[in-house]
């Protein structure tokens, strides 16, 4: 029996993409190239590893062997790294996975900043809420991923994000220095029923308030939007200042609460060699912005 990382790799990238097709553009081979290196892999192990529907979904064999195979990759890249580090060249494409937030107000300017510090890494995004990004890193369908304050582990450090008051900028506490969320009592407040939402109750919590939400508003654009048709106000992070248009404002909140910002790679699963690059480089490009600065001047970072 012979079984190789081509076959492995083929294998992989049609269960991550639910199909062939969306396989072969994942790898940048042809359908049929695909098809073939997975009905290879079938006959070295004389059994099938996939149910053929859309989405394509795995067999009982196919389901014991993904962990396993995903590990035989992890740990070629791992080979890899070594030989990067000794030519001092790093290559490779990343799966990287975000929150909506972190996707929408940090990613953008963290791809431009890797395309120039890091031409030769491909970095392919994958946006989800929490739980999603947390399961896929672990699962190893993505390589990486910005997680909000994670247990403590080898993650680097990007930032501190702080949660802000989000009002139109005709509101009657726009021109204040600080808001208190009490202020806010009387206005309604719009939610995004996400990650955010626990440390949004926090901060209720921590001023003696009920939380009692008007509008729960998935979609991030959505609730900016409300925010500037006048409906009500909400609390963002950081990170997101660069999705605020000029006739709103994002301003600081008492009381104050904060999350980390940590890039990673899996915890089981030997890391893509090119990652930890990747989030070194992240963290000093933030390092000189300035949404880490505007984090830094409150002494919290």
């Amino acid at each position: 029996m012979t079984v190789n990382l081509p076959q492995l790799r083929a294998f992989l990238a049609v269960v991550d993409a639910g199909g062939f097709s969306a396989a072969a553009a994942e790898l940048g081979m042809s359908q049929s190239a695909v098809s073939h290196a997975v009905a290879s892999l079938e006959r070295e192990l004389t059994a099938p590893l996939l149910v053929r529907v859309t989405p394509v979904r795995t067999t009982a064999l196919g389901e014991q062997i993904l962990p396993y195979a995903r590990t035989a990759l992890s740990a070629a890249r791992s080979v890899e790294q070594i030989a990067a580090d000794a030519t001092e060249t790093m290559t490779g494409t990343v799966r990287l996975a975000c929150t909506p937030t972190v996707c929408q107000g940090l990613i953008p300017a963290l791809l431009l900043h890797w395309r120039e510090a890091q031409p030769r890494i491909t970095v392919r995004l994958f946006e989800g809420d929490s739980s999603e990004v947390s399961a896929w890193l672990e699962a190893g369908t993505a390589d990486a991923a910005i997680l909000i304050d994670p247990p403590p582990g080898p993650g680097v450090h990007l930032a501190i994000d702080h949660y802000r008051a989000l009002l139109p900028r005709d509101h009657p506490l726009a021109s204040e220095p600080l808001i208190d969320i009490r202020d806010l009592e009387d206005d309604q407040f719009l939610i995004s029923p996400n990650g955010c939402e626990a440390r949004i109750r926090a901060i209720h919590n921590l001023a003696g308030l009920s939380f009692t939400p008007a509008h729960r508003v998935r979609d991030l654009a959505t609730l900016i939007s409300m925010v500037q048709a006048g409906i009500g106000v909400t609390v963002l992070s950081e990170v997101s200042r660069s999705l605020i248009s000029p006739d709103l404002v994002l301003l600081p909140l008492e009381p104050p609460i904060t999350r980390r910002l940590v890039l990673t790679g899996p915890s089981a699963l030997p890391w893509h060699p090119a990652v930890r690059t990747l989030a070194e480089s992240a963290a000093s490009h933030l390092a000189q912005t300035v949404f880490r600065s505007s984090t830094s001047a409150e002494g919290l970072a």
